[in-house]
């Protein structure tokens, strides 16, 4: 015992305990098994910690190797957090269902404790437990759009609007479980795919960070209520199906296992869960190569609370076409005019012929109104809005101009534009009896900002509304605006040289007109004089949820017209006068009368806010276009709504009809133009070109041309009765070539073969577009500074 102790070397190793020999036989397991083993050691499984030490002893090193690829120590914890299993079942995980999970928990003999929490536990399974890793989410829709990018091209335009639903509802799941960082990632990483068309609703989810957000916003409720209806052919779907059962082609080319493995399993899985349970497919026996790549959108999207139903009908309606049957034929001619005026028309276009010695008279007699488009059914007396019974000397001139504007018109005929090259000798003729002579006017040093403008119909008067609440008037032929003086006594007024006296002794060519308390968002001049005189009133709306109407006799506010909760984005004179419509963030569209104060109807459907409101020439009906991505058309005098246009990916913020009376024109943040058949309801082509909002709709007299202004700075001309599709290559080559395109900007193969002409500015959004009634093209907008982005 006195003896030195021996060294370690010369002396045999000593007997050492069963728990020191277990440590030092784990020391060659890897890290994240050793934890394990120590976790069931702490925990008292020694029976399970001995079995696992032995399994894991007994691979071998390449074994582990593979082990630790395919399954990370994360996910091994995880997954021994949902298992377990019985005697009797052994290796089948009894916690996987969840209809079993409580009665198998409490079966398992807990401490008291364990038992209370497990009362609390809702119903949930190992299968919900990991579906929330968000990896699954990233991984999985990485595989979709691969898949999607890679299918056939005759495909992929019906597979395409599969994944913006997909995209929204992996992100709501994040955000309401609470994964903010791993949702901002996956938005970054996939959002710009998509933002062309979507890019109003990416932004507005991209505010949405908590899960208390998710569970008050309406959008994100409507995603998380109604199924998102998706159109797709037969073998469409199969080839859909087959890619989610059985991951077929799902791998990208470089992205290793793929659907393979066990993230792509998970992926996949995510990918079938949105599908399952929040989308709706709308299965067609059409031939993938027989419709139009755009066509596939039509009947796509939240459309079960957008379609209109039917007072006590027990069946919802799914398809918007169904519907637009459902409302019979519209009545879409021209409008009804007394044979009074009819007479007095002609009397007057006789009586100056004569005077002026034209030898083009007998085109002017009998006297016809312009012809709408043929085999429309026009409205009868009864059909028409009530108006005064007797016409006054202003209703026949306007109607005598409109005859002697029809005959003096510049033609514009585009259908021989589209396909003649524009580097011949010929394009240049064809290029000028095809597109319009555009005036633009913009506004300088406007800091605070203006949403809008517009010219009157005789083209003497431009209106502007401002962000600091009032509206501007110009004179645009350089005459002072003079208003009557106050102080005058109506029994004065005898004669027209009595009305000059009374008259403000100076003036200028511009006029401010307050009264508003918040930015005014539009104006628009009467009409009932058409070209024949200056107008006497106009409108105007604001954020301060009022409309006001101004007399430009005396530059004062006359009425202000109360009813809308909310801003007012949008006022529509009728074209008969008199009646006029307001479109509110209330998510309502209003009927008023200058006779009165209040609302004489309430137009409402639309599940968000009604951003613009267009009437049809006769007056009998009104198209409203909202934030909920639809335009809908109203009959004026009932109220009800008679046609819902579905198509849109974003919100529709300008509305134009065509003079002849067929044709609606929309168009709105998603960057495209919709063409609509007001009778059928139906799509008849989507225009695209733009590269930012658009603002602003106008067609042509002969319902040929359609202009189109927005924030990308330009102008652009459509051709309506043009076919459109993608642009050829060569047809692209000739326009980049020639002088149609001057602006340079490469849109990346988005212009459709219907647009005509690019007509660029240095840097003013356009906000107004329109024609006067001989087919010249006014534009306006606010110039931005270079420094404002």
């Amino acid at each position: 015992m006195s003896a030195a102790t021996p060294s370690a070397s010369s002396q045999s190793p000593a007997a050492t305990s069963p728990a020191q020999q277990t440590q030092e036989s784990s020391s060659n397991i890897p890290a994240a098994d050793r934890i394990v083993v120590e976790y069931l050691r702490a925990r008292g499984h020694a029976q399970a910690a001995k079995s696992l030490l032995e399994e894991l002893e007994a691979a071998s090193p390449d074994d582990a190797a593979k082990s630790s690829d395919s399954l990370s120590a994360e996910d091994l914890i995880k997954a021994l957090a949902v298992f377990a299993q019985k005697p009797s079942r052994p290796g089948d995980n009894v916690l996987k269902d969840p209809n079993n999970v409580l009665q198998e928990l409490t079966a398992m003999g807990n401490p008291v404790n364990i038992q209370n929490l497990i009362a609390s536990i809702g119903s949930v399974g190992a299968e919900e437990l990991l579906s929330l890793d968000p990896m699954d989410k990233e991984e999985g829709f990485k595989e979709l759009e691969a898949w999607v990018d890679g299918s056939l091209d005759m495909y992929r335009p019906e597979f395409r609007p599969i994944l913006f639903p997909i995209f929204c509802h992996f992100y709501l799941d994040l955000i309401q479980h609470g994964f903010k960082d791993s949702a901002k990632r996956f938005f970054n990483a996939f959002s710009k795919s998509l933002s062309p068309s979507h890019s109003a609703t990416l932004h507005h989810l991209s505010t949405l960070l908590l899960p208390a957000h998710a569970q008050n916003d309406d959008l994100a409720q409507r995603f998380r209520n109604e199924k998102y209806a998706v159109k797709m052919s037969r073998s469409g779907f199969g080839l859909l199906v087959g890619w989610l059962t059985e991951g077929v082609g799902g791998e990208a080319l470089g992205s290793g296992d793929g659907f393979t493995g066990e993230k792509g399993k998970r992926g996949r899985a995510a990918v079938m869960r949105v599908v399952n349970n929040h989308l709706r497919f709308d299965v067609t026996s059409t031939n993938p190569t027989a419709v139009s790549p755009h066509a596939w959108e039509e009947s796509t999207g939240l459309l079960s609370s957008l379609i209109p139903q039917a007072g006590g009908s027990k069946t919802t309606l799914t398809n918007p076409q169904a519907f637009n049957v459902s409302k019979g034929v519209l009545k879409l001619g021209p409008p009804h005019i007394s044979e009074e005026l009819k007479t007095e028309t002609e009397r007057v276009l006789r009586e100056q012929a004569m005077l002026e010695r034209d030898i083009n008279a007998q085109y002017d007699v009998p006297y016809q109104k312009p012809l709408f488009a043929p085999g429309l059914t026009a409205p009868t007396e009864a059909d028409m809005l009530p108006r005064p019974p007797t016409f006054k000397s202003i209703d026949v001139e306007r109607e005598v101009n409109i005859v002697r504007d029809t005959r003096k018109r510049i033609k514009l005929d585009p259908k021989g534009l589209t396909s003649v090259d524009m580097d011949s000798a010929q394009a240049g003729a064809l290029r000028a009896g095809a597109l319009p002579s555009i005036c633009a006017y913009t506004l300088h040093d406007v800091a605070e900002g203006s949403p809008c403008c517009t010219f009157s119909q005789d083209t003497s008067l431009m209106a502007a509304g401002f962000a600091e609440s009032y509206v501007r008037l110009w004179s645009l032929k350089g005459e002072k605006l003079k208003g009557l003086r106050s102080d005058f006594q109506s029994k004065d007024v005898k004669d027209a040289a009595s009305l000059a006296k009374i008259r403000e002794k100076k003036g200028s060519t511009t006029r401010k007109l307050i009264g508003h308390s918040g930015p005014v968002y539009s104006v628009d001049f009467d009409p009932l004089s058409g070209s024949a005189a200056p107008p006497k009133y106009i409108l105007s709306c604001s954020a301060d949820a009022t409309t006001r109407l101004w007399s430009l006799d005396t530059m004062t506010n006359v009425v202000a017209f109360r009813g809308h909760e909310n801003p007012v984005w949008d006022v529509k004179w009728s074209p008969m006068g008199i009646y006029f419509a307001t479109a509110s963030r209330d998510r309502t569209a209003r009927l008023w009368s200058t006779d009165r104060t209040s609302c004489l109807r309430v137009y409402a459907g639309h599940l968000s806010d009604v951003d613009c409101v267009q009437f049809h020439p006769n007056s009998l009906y009104l198209a409203t276009g909202s934030s909920d991505w639809t335009a809908r058309l109203w009959d004026v005098q009932r109220g009800t709504c008679l046609r819902v246009f579905i198509g849109h990916q974003g919100a529709v913020s300008s509305l134009a009809m065509s003079p002849d009376g067929k044709y609606l024109a929309s168009a709105g943040e998603d960057l495209a133009v919709n063409l609509w058949d007001l009778g059928s309801g139906k799509r008849i082509k989507k225009m695209t070109g733009h590269t930012s909002s658009i603002y602003s709709l106008a067609f042509s007299a002969e319902s040929s041309l359609l202009v189109s202004g927005g924030a990308d700075w330009t102008v652009r001309c459509w051709d309506v009765k043009g076919a459109g599709g993608p642009r050829s290559s060569s047809s692209a080559k000739s326009q980049k070539n020639g002088t149609l395109r001057t602006n340079g900007v490469d849109d990346d193969g988005t212009e459709t073969a219907d647009l005509l002409a690019t007509f660029p500015t240095k840097r003013t959004p356009v906000t107004n577009v329109q024609f006067t009634s001989r087919n010249l093209c006014l534009v306006g907008g606010v110039s931005l500074s270079s420094e404002t982005r």
